[in-house]
């Protein structure tokens, strides 16, 4: 004798407005971030201008060659300029200028102190060397049983790998939430940090998310259909 299958009934539909309220935040993850990055680059471009074209030479503003201001073309100039400069400062008469504008700089007291930190921060944010975190890892901080997320930038040098010899420790730089740029730099020992297996990459979502979003975690299965029975 055949069995019978007995259909389960379906669950009910939630309201209209949670639906709607559901689907609203859903669209507002997929479009709030392009709208911000547009807003943001939009702007950048626009402050770019307002400096830059004020600057060109009245005969070649575009105001008065096109009868109207033409929208990235201060970006444009000052791509050019920069790599032009970047260009001859790769010179031998270029390199000698800069080091002269250098040493005078070095030599204005308050001047000085703003520009050393200018430059350090420019060369450290746009720096060409291939020198990069390894890998991500688990530190203990700020106390024990308490961890975070840290990327290890290499193992220590120098004086501070001397002090200390012969622990050996790794160069980490510790994050913070939301914000990637901000942190600190710590020095712990290999046998201390645990090191994970996933990548730079998921672990930055990880801290940026602050714990929201966890790559590699399983997603959990649909629990197994029994057949109903007649």
């Amino acid at each position: 004798m055949a069995r019978k299958t007995v259909r389960r009934p379906r669950p009910p539909k939630p309201p209209l407005m949670q639906r709607l309220r559901g689907d609203f935040l859903t669209g507002l993850v997929v479009v709030l971030p392009v709208f911000l990055t547009i807003y943001v680059v939009w702007g950048l471009v626009a402050i770019v201008d307002a400096r830059v074209i004020p600057l060109i030479p009245r005969q070649y503003n575009p105001e008065n060659v096109f009868g109207r201001n033409i929208f990235g073309l201060g970006l444009v100039v000052f791509v050019v300029f920069t790599t032009m400069i970047g260009a001859a400062t790769k010179g031998y008469i270029g390199g000698r200028i800069i080091r002269a504008g250098e040493r005078l700089v070095d030599r204005t007291p308050i001047v000085r102190r703003i520009y050393n930190a200018l430059k350090q921060i420019a060369e450290t944010v746009f720096s060409q060397s291939n020198v990069s975190f390894q890998q991500a890892c688990l530190v203990e901080y700020p106390r024990r049983g308490c961890w975070r997320v840290a990327f290890v930038a290499g193992p220590a040098r120098g004086e501070v790998a001397a002090r200390v010899a012969p622990v050996e420790l790794l160069s980490v730089f510790v994050p913070n939430t939301p914000n990637l740029t901000a942190g600190f730099l710590a020095f712990v020992p290999r046998n201390e940090a645990l090191m994970l297996d996933m990548s730079i990459e998921d672990a930055a979502k990880l801290v940026v998310s602050g714990g929201m979003v966890a790559p590699g975690e399983p997603r959990p299965e649909p629990p197994a259909r029994t057949p109903a029975r007649a």
